[in-house]
């Protein structure tokens, strides 16, 4: 969320909002201080919800603060006590000292399900077929950007915005749409850069460029760097990826000055402090929720949070990336937060337990703050009755989620479409 990324998933594909709570919460905060637009609908992404990451990183820390959340920061998870199948303890260190934290309930939000991990926890990783995992980025932000003179060009080379292997125009993607708001995520350019490419100028292992206009004029995200072969949950391969992407931002700025109008004048203002990880391990929990289950947008009574980005997996070995539409939301489960065979251990984020498939879906940043924020109050209510997460009502957690603005069914869907 920090990074520049675009909030992605608040509005499914007919335009309908299926992220609220505390998610919508944030964003309603970034608007007052002029760092979101709000959501626009999008034919490519579904919705785009573009952001300052540095005002992103301020609300936290408010929202942090008026909830009562005690945070330890710079710290490292390096161990965990398991007795008889049960987590009672995690280690960590920082600054030279070690310190472990007793709980009733944990919550592995750590996105590669590290604590999972370390407590023996069943887990999957990559595709079932090869094991491929998808392949991080590294963000980096530019100024001086000419937004105007960009859509002039594209307006002029609209096959510039065919996407995919396919080349095909999105309906309603056109130069027209993405000049109409400063909400937008641009992804094209393939003619261009697979011209490039061939000709050795593209630094890059991708064919297309990927910006998110940010919420201050001339500034934009850059997302186009790929590290291929890739494994995050290798200390060895994110040096490498480290190393790798940021040797690759200075020739691509310049790739893109010479070439592109509108990027005559850009940049260097900002680099991402870190990769941004796209896939690493999925925790096995008392549910899986499966492919089939996403595309025929099943709902069950014990959903906990909506998912309803289209289903994009990027290839971890070349430039390409699967791409499918989703008709509806279909519904994070309860049973899905929940580790199989850890007890008193819960997941959220990307760590979640779903097919590879679903999760080029869910593993989007609303949806992920969603499942956290319903995980944090089963946890909550486990505690306060001193029982297991597993044997909380999980009707009492939706009540209060509903309570917090959570959008839990297709009738709080039209609910919320009502009110606005």
């Amino acid at each position: 969320m920090t990074i520049g990324l675009p909030l992605l998933a608040f509005l499914d594909a007919q335009g309908r909002q299926v992220t609220g709570g505390l998610p919508q919460e944030i964003v309603d905060r970034l608007t007052e201080l002029g760092g979101s637009f709000g959501h626009r609908e999008c034919p490519l992404h579904n919705s785009t919800t573009v952001i300052d990451p540095q005002l992103m990183k301020i609300v936290v820390f408010e929202k942090i603060k008026e909830y009562g959340v005690q945070p330890l920061l710079h710290c490292e998870i390096i161990g965990v006590n398991v007795e008889d199948g049960v987590l009672k303890s995690v280690i960590l260190k920082g600054k030279g000292k070690e310190i472990e934290v007793f709980a009733d309930v944990f919550i592995d939000a750590t996105g590669d399900g590290d604590v999972a991990y370390m407590a023996g926890a069943e887990f999957e990783k990559g595709q079932y077929a090869n094991g491929e995992t998808q392949p991080p980025t590294l963000m980096f932000t530019v100024g001086g950007f000419n937004l105007e003179k960009f859509m002039d060009h594209l307006e002029e080379h609209p096959e510039e915005l065919r996407h995919g292997h396919s080349m095909k125009i999105r309906p309603g993607y056109t130069a027209e749409f993405l000049r109409a708001s400063e909400n937008h995520v641009f992804v094209g350019l393939k003619n261009t850069i697979s011209k490039l490419r061939e000709e050795g100028k593209c630094p890059i292992s991708r064919d297309t460029i990927i910006y998110i206009n940010l919420p201050r004029e001339g500034y934009i995200a850059l997302n186009c760097i790929r590290i291929l072969n890739f494994d995050g949950t290798k200390v060895e391969e994110l040096s490498r990826g480290e190393v790798e992407s940021h040797l690759q931002v200075l020739p691509l700025i310049d790739m893109l000055k010479e070439h592109i109008p509108g990027f005559e004048n850009i940049y260097l203002s900002s680099i991402a402090p870190f990769l941004g990880i796209r896939e690493t391990r999925r925790i096995i929990g008392k549910q899986m929720i499966r492919e089939d289950a996403a595309v025929n947008g099943i709902i069950p009574d014990d959903t906990i949070a909506l998912g309803s980005y289209i289903i994009d997996i990027h290839s971890g070995t070349n430039d390409s990336t699967v791409i499918r539409s989703l008709a509806g939301p279909y519904g994070i489960t309860y049973g899905a937060v929940i580790s199989k065979d850890v007890k008193r251990l819960m997941l959220s984020g990307r760590c979640i337990s779903v097919d590879p498939v679903v999760f080029g879906s869910s593993r989007v940043m609303p949806t992920c703050m969603a499942i956290g924020e319903g995980a944090g109050i089963g946890a909550a209510l486990a505690v306060q009755q001193k029982i297991a997460p597993e044997d909380v009502d999980v009707q009492e957690i939706r009540r209060r989620l509903r309570n917090h603005g959570a959008i839990l069914s297709l009738e709080d869907v039209a609910a919320t479409a009502g009110a606005q």
